[in-house]
């Protein structure tokens, strides 16, 4: 018996078997783990000694969690009404900003995806393409141009509005918190609307059926039977948003001349991350950082059990069925089309500003006072600005070489191995999803500062190219991985064995037989994980500033925008840049998998 279970370990761990498992082991641990580890040890450490002092002095500061803040939401002066937010601390101000946008998100992302997913109307595909352009990542200007065009008491609207055909009585003016929320509400809308999409689909049409022959009809029905059903996408989606809520820097950034938009977890821990560079990242920041960890991780967690909890299997006779369309009647017409129009309108306001910017010559107001080429001519000529271009096509295309190996070796493990720890590996291979982007800098700056690593190309004051690439290659990953998972899924292991049986060695039949049967999922996942690289921003800005000609795009729009005067519409011409290579790449990637483009679901 032990022999046969010895001759089944064999078999199931040879050579090559076993070099994937310690390269993925070795990526995950010393990459991922350790500097997470790193950060969470020091945030429980006070003067040598295990303690929760940080934390004490961050949950006992009115700074952090001010429950009586005594301020107002919304103040009216000279003709203006201001609309910031009130000051509950630090903390909190992160979970209610995230709270609120999540709320927001999930509902119209939902109401989005369920016309879509159930009703058929004139422009149908045209709406569902331009829905999904607030996708296009455009790090910084995009908040930008919502802060010119949306928010400022100058801005469009009130132009438009108030100064023009006098409909509003007053103009209005977002700023702070509130400013926040209205980026990120118009920016990761498309994230639940996808998710909630596939789930609607999916959702078994007979059920509905039935709840229709019991008597549930219209939002009885959709609230006992579809919503439900869709729930698990609906919650991915809302958890996603959650998150990237938590760690957005670009809408704290651009506003942060209001005190209010600088009362946010990312962005103190951003703010403070640069005193690390002389005296050492200071213990309060760094609990700061393991608090929004934890928060995040959470709220990911806490979404898997809840779904867990409950049973959305659905039964059918076989096949794939048809899902439940109908013609969209005038009436609900008289409300889809408008919801629709401004929708649009409002969530395109970034990508169109942006546009419209990259061709400004003068930006003497909301809109450009002259117009011209020079900027794309920059972007080609300029050494300062082709050297950050080729830095980020360099970190991105050795990251993604990286994301491949390890990212296959993972996914291969998961999908066809049987081993203890199994499971481990398919959490840590897709949970740098849940984990903010500052965290990951703040605890790569952490680990690779200790002894053993200063001197080396570690070291982030030597150079911080190669942790940019590392970093990059960790975050970027689960795309990789979730797609070559769903291609090996598919891929019957009876193929394999089949070309070993025949003398095929295990390296000869991944190149021949598997490699091939899945190379569109290989190079879908690698262009999402590109094209995400290039536009990745917390780790860009805080590791990408700490050296000298090693600065990545993102890292240089935000310091264009911010120190140089006259410089947004050289970022706004990289912001075209990025948007073009990612509807390029998403396009392909979405050819390649031959299905409908689908955030990464939890």
């Amino acid at each position: 018996m032990a022999h046969t279970k010895l001759e089944k370990l064999k078999l199931e761990f040879d050579r090559i078997t076993i070099l994937q498992l310690a390269l993925v082991i070795f990526m995950l641990v010393v990459f991922l783990v350790l500097p997470i580890w790193t950060i969470i040890a020091g945030a429980f450490e006070f003067k040598g000694q295990p303690s929760l002092e940080w934390f004490s002095r961050i949950f006992t500061n009115t700074r952090y969690f001010n429950l009586n803040p005594g301020e107002e939401l919304i103040v009216s002066m000279n003709n203006t009404v201001f609309i910031q937010g009130v000051n509950f601390g630090i903390v909190l101000n992160s979970l209610i900003v995230g709270a609120i946008v999540t709320i927001f998100t999930t509902l119209i992302g939902t109401t989005l995806a369920f016309i879509m997913a159930r009703y058929e109307f004139r422009g149908k595909m045209f709406f569902r393409t331009v829905v999904l352009i607030p996708m296009l990542v455009t790090p910084f200007i995009n908040a930008f141009v919502i802060k010119q065009w949306l928010t400022s008491d100058y801005s469009l609207l009130n132009t438009i509005f108030y100064d023009t055909l006098h409909i509003l009585p007053f103009r209005i003016n977002l700023d702070g918190l509130a400013a926040i929320v209205l980026v990120q509400i118009l920016s990761y809308t498309p994230i639940v609307f996808l998710n909630a999409s596939a789930a609607i689909i999916n959702v078994d049409p007979s059920l509905e059926e039935q709840g229709e022959n019991l008597g549930a009809k219209g939002f009885r029905l959709l609230r006992t039977v579809t919503l439900p059903l869709a729930l698990p996408g609906i919650a991915a989606g809302g958890v996603l948003v959650f998150i990237f809520s938590l760690e957005d820097l670009g809408g704290p950034i651009v506003f942060s001349s209001n005190f209010l938009a600088r009362q946010i977890i990312s962005y103190q821990v951003y703010s403070q991350f640069y005193a690390a560079v002389t005296g050492g990242i200071l213990p309060e920041t760094v609990a700061l950082a393991v608090i929004l960890l934890g928060i995040a991780l959470l709220g990911f967690l806490l979404i898997k059990r809840y779904i867990s909890l409950k049973t959305f299997a659905m039964l059918s006779k076989g096949g794939r069925w048809s899902p439940r369309i109908r013609p969209l009647g005038l009436r609900k017409s008289i409300l889809v089309y408008p919801f629709l129009i401004i929708w649009i309108i409002l969530s395109s306001f970034p990508q169109i500003g942006v546009f419209v910017y990259s061709f400004a010559d003068i930006l003497g107001g909301v809109i450009p006072q002259s117009w011209t080429l020079e900027n794309y001519i920059k972007m080609i000529s300029e050494p300062t600005v082709t050297r950050v271009i080729t830095n980020s096509f360099i970190y991105s295309f050795a990251a993604v070489g990286l994301i491949l190996v390890v990212g296959f070796s993972a996914a291969y493990l998961v999908a066809r191995k049987k081993f203890f720890g199994r499971d481990v590996i398919d959490i840590l291979s897709t949970m740098p999803i849940a984990i903010p982007g500052i965290v990951v800098a703040v605890g790569y700056f952490a680990f690779f500062s200790l002894g053993p690593f200063r001197g080396t190309p570690f070291d982030p004051l030597v150079s911080p190219a190669l942790l940019i690439t590392l970093a990059y290659a960790v975050r970027r990953m689960p795309f990789t991985v979730r797609s070559i998972f769903a291609g090996l899924q598919q891929v019957h292991v009876n193929l394999e064995e089949a070309s070993m049986n025949l003398g095929a060695s295990k390296a000869r039949t991944y190149v021949r037989i598997l490699i091939p049967l899945i190379v569109a999922n290989f190079v879908g996942g690698a262009m999402l994980s590109f094209v995400y690289c290039m536009s990745e921003t917390s780790v860009s800005i805080t590791l990408g500033g700490l050296g000298e000609g090693t600065q990545p795009i993102t890292w240089f729009m935000q310091d264009v925008m911010l120190r140089a005067a006259g410089s947004v519409p050289l970022a706004a011409t990289l912001g075209v840049f990025l948007m073009l290579m990612q509807i390029t790449a998403l396009t392909l990637s979405n050819l390649l998998l031959k299905q409908r483009l689908a955030f990464l679901g939890i």
